[in-house]
């Protein structure tokens, strides 16, 4: 009994040492913890073999239909050249899919809403700016672009000197320090931030897996009434276009999260933005109602080709 309790202890301290709050531009307190550096390994190694299944899947695919070209047993001329076309047409396909999945697979689903690679997503973690703003565009290219001179440029490096032949235990050996630097990083910072992170401002944090409660259906949250005091909360368009899907986004951690003391803050924050002075006790409520009226605005702007991103971005969501 003893040891599982010192056990327990020193799980709960280790969680500790990873739990940060971070203050949003809104000056509301959000609690997180940081992913863990084994986490973030596994979710790397995760999109590597997602991407080298990808690739191998759209290699045989498309020698599969160049086979199938060259199986056709050209008449003329004419047939000749179109089928030259269609094959420099795949090839061309081909080095434009390799680059893409190379290149583009952790920036395009970083920079999507859940701010997660389908590896981030499996584990349970998300990239998030570090002083509370939204994600933006620059942060995940600049720790991307990062990523190459961490990882795969040593690893080149290390692969072209040993093929070489010539200084090859000088150039290896430089190689190997070169990628030991970048990857022992994480490890001696308490954030377990890589180099790109630094740069980017960014940082990778657990995602909370916990669902919605059905308060927020839109059924239940459109109709805004708390079961608690019997209050109806409905808001007004200028109201709710104030917020744009970054606050969303934040609301919706703080509802999952389920603590009372950001809740607070944030029902706080709200009221004083859009200038009502509703009562303390009551938060949930108030909070599932903005949340449900909100991200139904906002999903009907999108239907119609109108973005909100967050506070500061212009026109209506």
């Amino acid at each position: 009994m003893a040891r599982a309790i010192r056990a327990v202890g020193r799980f709960n301290a280790h969680e500790d040492r990873r739990s940060r709050t971070i203050l949003t531009p809104e000056g509301v307190r959000l609690p997180l913890t940081i992913a863990s550096r084994g986490a973030r390994a596994a979710a790397l190694l995760l999109d590597l073999l997602l991407i080298y299944v990808a690739i191998v899947a759209t290699t045989a695919f498309l020698l599969w239909i160049g086979l199938g070209v060259l199986g056709m047993k050209p008449d003329s001329i004419d047939d000749k050249t179109a089928i030259g076309g269609a094959l420099q047409g795949l090839l061309i396909f081909y080095f434009i899919a390799m680059f893409l999945f190379r290149n583009a697979w952790f920036l395009l689903f970083e920079l999507g809403p859940r701010g997660a690679t389908p590896g981030k997503r499996i584990v349970g973690i998300r990239v998030a700016a570090r002083h509370g703003e939204r994600l933006t565009t620059e942060a995940v290219i600049a720790r991307n672009l990062l990523r190459d001179i961490e990882l795969f440029m040593p690893l080149l490096f290390i692969g072209g000197a040993l093929m070489s032949g010539d200084d090859v235990d000088v150039a290896a050996w430089a190689g190997v320090g070169w990628f030991l630097i970048f990857v022992l990083f994480p490890f001696f910072n308490r954030d377990a931030l890589r180099c790109g992170d630094v740069i980017a401002g960014t940082w990778v944090v657990e995602a909370p897996r916990r669902k919605l409660e059905q308060a927020l259906s839109v059924g239940e949250g459109a109709n805004g009434r708390s079961a608690a005091t019997g209050t109806q909360y409905r808001f007004g368009e200028a109201e709710l276009a104030i917020y744009g899907e970054y606050e969303l986004q934040v609301l919706e951690r703080v509802l999952r999260d389920n603590r009372p003391e950001a809740m607070a803050d944030v029902a706080e924050a709200i009221c004083r933005k859009i200038g009502w002075s509703a009562g303390r006790g009551d938060e949930r409520a108030f909070l599932d109602a903005y949340y449900t009226q909100l991200r139904a605005r906002l999903e009907q702007g999108m239907r119609f080709g109108k973005r909100k991103a967050d506070k500061n971005t212009p026109g209506a969501g």
